[in-house]
């Protein structure tokens, strides 16, 4: 029996009901002697368990994925934008600006844009653009709100 416990120490013996949801717990110990028995003690846990998780039905699902807003490496100023150097297969070197992102969890993507087709500038402005793009349909308005709440005060 899920979330349903038996308890049977020196001088505690029942049922013990716990249920959990978002930090939010629901626990109650249904004893034998206060309900005249084994089996009336977890007819009562039974039914408080069934009541308690209606309850916490209520109770929203929080998202389980972390948002990083911040890190002492970051160099572009843009979490998950960086600019990185390639070395070509006829031995020179590219830069690009590259987003990474991970779509789900435990999956990780990214996506260049070449300085050399777009220049600096412009590499960079695509790669922020799409990591915005790509983190609001990851995160929704959770990520909006951050990055409303993230800007400089005097940020235009």
């Amino acid at each position: 029996m899920k979330g349903i416990s038996r308890i049977d120490s020196k001088g505690t013996h029942g049922w013990y009901v716990r249920i959990y949801k978002n930090g939010k717990t629901y626990s109650k110990l249904y004893s034998d002697s206060k309900y005249n028995g084994k089996e009336r003690a977890l007819k009562f846990a039974q039914k408080a368990r069934k009541m308690a998780l209606e309850t916490m039905k209520n109770i929203p699902d929080k998202p389980v994925r972390r948002l990083v807003t911040s890190d002492k490496r970051n160099k572009s100023g843009i979490i998950g934008v960086s600019k990185t150097t390639k070395t070509n297969p006829n031995g020179t070197q590219s830069d690009y600006y590259q987003v990474t992102w991970s779509p789900k969890p435990g999956k990780i993507k990214n996506r260049q844009w070449s300085v050399r087709k777009y220049g600096a500038d412009q590499a960079f402005k695509l790669a922020k653009e799409f990591r915005d793009k790509v983190m609001t349909d990851i995160y929704g308005e959770r990520y909006i709100q951050l990055k409303e709440t993230d800007q400089p005060e005097n940020a235009a």
